[in-house]
C-alpha cells in the first residue's frame, strides 16, 4: 500500500468516525425524547486505487419493525377499551350499585314501600302524601338520568370532533413528511429525523383508529384503515364531521340523512371522492370507534332501559286487558271486540293457531292515528304487529284489518257499532281462533277501575303512541312526571269510582302487586332479552336485570382494559429494547469511537512523518 493509499484510508476512517460519533451524540443528547429511536451509522468497505477504504451509506433507525406493527394494533385497541371502560364507570355511576340508597333500584324500593303501607291504611292522609313524594322522586331520577345519559352522548359528540381534527392534523404532516423524506438523502441524519416524526404522527393515529401501515420504495409509507381504505400517502385525505349541538333520545344514526340526527363521518379523498365511514364500518377500533359505540349503541341502548322502565310502570298502572265474546256464524267461530276507547298506541290482539302446521300464532294490531308512522315495525316469529290507521273511520279499519290477515285464513267484520268480528274459515279448518282481546288506557283517575293515569308524558297521557316522530316511549325517562291532578288530590289514590269507602285498598293493591308482581313484556332493544324472545318478568325484576347488566358491562370493560393495557406495555418494552437510547451502551461505544479516531488520526501523523522524510531526502 503506497502512502497515498494509507493517507485516504486513514481520512475516511477519521470521517465515518466524526459521522458515529455525532450519532452518538445526538442519541445521547435524545435519550428522554419521545419517540426518538437510536440510531447508528451504515458503513461499507470501498476498494479503489489500489487501497481499501471506509464510505458511510446512510443512517440506521434500529427497531424491530414487527414489534411496531404489533404496538399500533394494541394501542389502537387500549385505546378503544380505555375509553369505553370511562364511558362505563360513569353509566355505572347512574344507575348504583345494588343496596346504595342513591341507586335508581332503591329509590323504586322507597316507592313500592310506601305503596305497601298504603295499601294497609288507605284512610291515611300522611300514607297517601308518602306514595305521591317516593313517586316523585323516582320520576325526577329517572329525568335526571335520562338527561345524564344524553350529556354523555353529547361527550361522545365532542369527542368525535376533536379525535377528527386531531386525525387530520397527523395525516397531513404524514403526507408532509412523507414528500420532505423522498426528496432528502438516506445517508441524512435529518432524514432520519423526520422518519421518528413520521412515526409519532403515525402512533398518534393508531390512538385514534385502527391502521395498516404499508411500507414502500425511497422510505415512502401509505396509511390505510384496516377495512382497506387509504387514509394518507404522499396526499393526505381529510375526514368531516358535521357534529350536531344538542342531543335527545332521539337523535339517531341513519344512512338516510333526512333522518340522521349526529354527525357522521366521511372520507374526503384527495381525488374529491367521498365515503362514509360509519355507513361502511370503516373503522373499528381505536378512540373514533370508542365514542361512535358509546354515542349510537351502549349509551342508546342505556336510554332504552330506562324509557322501558318508566313506559312499564306509566302502562301497567293505566293499561286494562278485555278479553274478547266468543261468537260463532254458521261453521265459523271466533270473537267479537268493541275497539270504542281506544288511544293511539293501544293494541288489539288476537290469538290463533294455524292448523296446518299446529302452530300458535298472534296479531297484535296497534292503534295508529298518524298515518304517515306506517308502516310499524312486522313484529317477529310467530308474533306480528300491523299499524291501523283509525283516522278514517271503522270502514277504514276494517279494510286495513282484512288485509293484515288476509294470509291467515280469518276474516273480519263490523256487525255493529264499534264492534270488531274476527272469525275462522270454518269448515276448511285451515285457522282456529283461541281468544282476541284488547288493550287500553285509562285516560283518568277515577274511571270505575283500579287502573289510572298515575304517571303522564308531562301533561299528555301515555298510552305508547306512535307518530311521524317516532315512538311515544323513546326519551320517556326524561319526561315522566306524575300526574298533576292525582298531587292535587291524593284522595284519588284509593278512591277509583264515586261512592268507594276512604279506606278501600283495592287501587292501592292494584299499584303495588302491578309494580312488584304483575308481568310486563320489555323490548328487546334494551338489551334484556332479544327481540325474538323479549324478556318477560315484573318491573322490579327488569330493573335489577337492568342494573346487573350495566355492572356486569362496567366490569368487562375495565377488565378489557386492564388486559389491553398489560399487552401494550409488554410490547413497549420489547420496542423499547431495541429503539430506546442506552446511555451506558452509548458510552462503551463513544471510547471505541475515541480509539479508532486516535488510531486514525496516529496512522495520518505516521504518514504526514514519512511524507516529511521523503521530503527531505
Amino acid at each position: 500500500m503506497s502512502l497515498t493509499q494509507a493517507l485516504s484510508s486513514a481520512i475516511s476512517g477519521l470521517q465515518a468516525n466524526q459521522a458515529s460519533l455525532a450519532l452518538v451524540s445526538s442519541n445521547v443528547a435524545n435519550a428522554n425524547t419521545p419517540g426518538y429511536i437510536r440510531k447508528t451509522i451504515s458503513q461499507t468497505a470501498m476498494a479503489g486505487g489500489g487501497g481499501i477504504s471506509v464510505n458511510v451509506v446512510g443512517i440506521q433507525r434500529e427497531f424491530d419493525q414487527y414489534v411496531q406493527r404489533q404496538l399500533r394494533v394494541e394501542s389502537s385497541g387500549a385505546a378503544f377499551a380505555d375509553l369505553r371502560a370511562q364511558f362505563y364507570n360513569q353509566i355505572q355511576s347512574l344507575f348504583g350499585t345494588p343496596g346504595a340508597s342513591s341507586s335508581l333500584e332503591s329509590i323504586y324500593n322507597n316507592f313500592t314501600t310506601a305503596l305497601q303501607a298504603l295499601s294497609t291504611s288507605p284512610d291515611d292522609n300522611a300514607a297517601r302524601s308518602a306514595v305521591i313524594g317516593a313517586a316523585q322522586q323516582l320520576a325526577t331520577q329517572l329525568n335526571q338520568m335520562s338527561g345524564q345519559v344524553q350529556s354523555l352522548r353529547a361527550t361522545a359528540e365532542l369527542g368525535l370532533s376533536d379525535s377528527v381534527a386531531t386525525a387530520n392534523e397527523a395525516m397531513r404532516q404524514i403526507a408532509d413528511l412523507n414528500k420532505k423524506i423522498a426528496a432528502s438523502s438516506s445517508s441524512d441524519g435529518a432524514t432520519a429525523t423526520m422518519m421518528d416524526q413520521r412515526d409519532r404522527y403515525i402512533d398518534q393515529l393508531a390512538q385514534l383508529m385502527d391502521i395498516n401501515v404499508v411500507q414502500g420504495g425511497n422510505n415512502q409509507v401509505t396509511v390505510f384503515t384496516n377495512s382497506g381504505i387509504q387514509l394518507v400517502g404522499t396526499e393526505a385525505s381529510q375526514i368531516a364531521f358535521d357534529t350536531r349541538g344538542s342531543m335527545t333520545p332521539a337523535s339517531q344514526w341513519s344512512a338516510d340523512p333526512s333522518k340522521r340526527s349526529v354527525g357522521t363521518l366521511t372520507l374526503v379523498s384527495t381525488n374529491g371522492g367521498s365515503i362514509d365511514l360509519i355507513q361502511n364500518n370503516a373503522i373499528r377500533s381505536g378512540q373514533i370507534a370508542a365514542y361512535l359505540q358509546m354515542r349510537d349503541q351502549d349509551l342508546v341502548q342505556a336510554q332504552s332501559q330506562l324509557d322501558a322502565i318508566a313506559a312499564g310502570m306509566a302502562s301497567a298502572l293505566s293499561n286494562t286487558t278485555t278479553a274478547g265474546s266468543a261468537v260463532t256464524s254458521g261453521a265459523q267461530s271466533g270473537f267479537d271486540i268493541d275497539i270504542d276507547g281506544l288511544s293511539a298506541g293501544n293494541t288489539v290482539t288476537i290469538n290463533y293457531t294455524d292448523q296446518l302446521t299446529n302452530t300458535a300464532r298472534s296479531i297484535t294490531l296497534v292503534r295508529v292515528n298518524d298515518a304517515s308512522a306506517l308502516p310499524l315495525p312486522g313484529g317477529t316469529g310467530t308474533d306480528k304487529v300491523y299499524g291501523i290507521d283509525f283516522s278514517g273511520g271503522i270502514s277504514s279499519v276494517l279494510a286495513q284489518i282484512n288485509q293484515a290477515i288476509a294470509n291467515t285464513g280469518m276474516a273480519a267484520s263490523n256487525p255493529s257499532g264499534t264492534t270488531v268480528r274476527v272469525l275462522d274459515d270454518g269448515a276448511a279448518n285451515r285457522v282456529n281462533v283461541n281468544g282476541m282481546s284488547k288493550t287500553s288506557s285509562a285516560t283518568g283517575l277515577a274511571g270505575g277501575s283500579p287502573a289510572m293515569a298515575f304517571f303522564t308524558d308531562g301533561s299528555a297521557l301515555y298510552t305508547g303512541a306512535v307518530s311521524a316522530y317516532g315512538a311515544q316511549s323513546v326519551g320517556f325517562a326524561g319526561r315522566i312526571t306524575v300526574n298533576a291532578a292525582l298531587v292535587a288530590d291524593n284522595s284519588k289514590l284509593v278512591a277509583y269510582d264515586a261512592g268507594v269507602a276512604a279506606g278501600d285498598n283495592t287501587r292501592p293493591n292494584f299499584i303495588y302487586e302491578q309494580l312488584t308482581t304483575g308481568t310486563h313484556v320489555f323490548s328487546g332493544n334494551t338489551g334484556i332479552g332479544t327481540a325474538s324472545a323479549p324478556f318477560s318478568g315484573s318491573i322490579s325484576t327488569f330493573l335489577r336485570q337492568v342494573i346487573n347488566t350495566q355492572g356486569e358491562a362496567a366490569n368487562s370493560a375495565n377488565s378489557l382494559k386492564q388486559g389491553q393495557d398489560v399487552v401494550v406495555a409488554a410490547l413497549q418494552q420489547s420496542f423499547n429494547e431495541g429503539a430506546a437510547v442506552n446511555v451506558d451502551a452509548e458510552m462503551a461505544n463513544l471510547i471505541t469511537l475515541q480509539n479508532a479516531y486516535a488510531a486514525n488520526a496516529q496512522v495520518l501523523s505516521a504518514v504526514k512523518n514519512l511524507f516529511d522524510t521523503l521530503m527531505r531526502m
